[in-house]
């Protein structure tokens, strides 16, 4: 094994996306994958508490990104506008790395263990969203609303995104659905 490879941790992801398309999720192990990106299983769990976390691998970036938009949109927005700010940013950091979200989204709608590893993701997001806009003075159930309303269009948006051949960049399917939850 070629341990001093640079990019372990691409390499691992990448090696686990191909076998859990080839192989299917379940029927693919931590082993396997090491072995496929050429490192050690160590090495895999040094990166990676299993092989769940390969397809979450980035979340707490993705926190920290809408967090800092969060904190850096104008005092005068509204708390839904800093908090669909801050899934804006953190939806910048998929946008050149759309095959992969097709690929992840498509072994997550097929295996239940993923789709509920995905919403409690999507809730850690929702929770640092609203403690975000807590630091910057909204009251509790205004953060809370507005926080949970923010990553449900972010959600909407990358499952319209990944969904069609040609969509739009990932920030004008935020834009949309946003305006689509601000007409209900």
């Amino acid at each position: 094994m070629s341990r001093w490879e640079p990019d372990a941790r691409g390499r691992m992801i990448r090696a686990a996306m191909d076998l859990f398309a080839e192989r299917g999720f379940e029927q693919t192990t931590a082993g396997d994958i090491a072995e496929r990106a050429g490192v050690t299983e160590r090495t895999f769990f040094r990166h990676f508490a299993d092989k769940r976390e390969v397809l979450f691998d980035g979340a707490q970036v993705m926190e920290q990104v809408a967090s800092t938009a969060i904190l850096g949109a104008p005092p005068t927005a509204e708390p839904l506008d800093a908090a669909l700010a801050g899934v804006v940013a953190a939806g910048a950091l998929l946008e050149d790395r759309r095959e992969h979200a097709v690929r992840r989204n498509r072994l997550i709608e097929a295996n239940p263990g993923l789709r509920e590893r995905e919403l409690l993701k999507l809730a850690a997001l929702a929770g640092a969203t609203a403690g975000t806009l807590r630091e910057r003075g909204v009251a509790d159930q205004v953060a809370d609303l507005a926080a949970h309303s923010a990553v449900t269009v972010f959600q909407v948006a990358v499952t319209r995104w990944v969904a069609e051949d040609e969509p739009p960049p990932l920030a004008d399917c935020i834009a949309d659905s946003a305006a689509v939850l601000r007409a209900l």
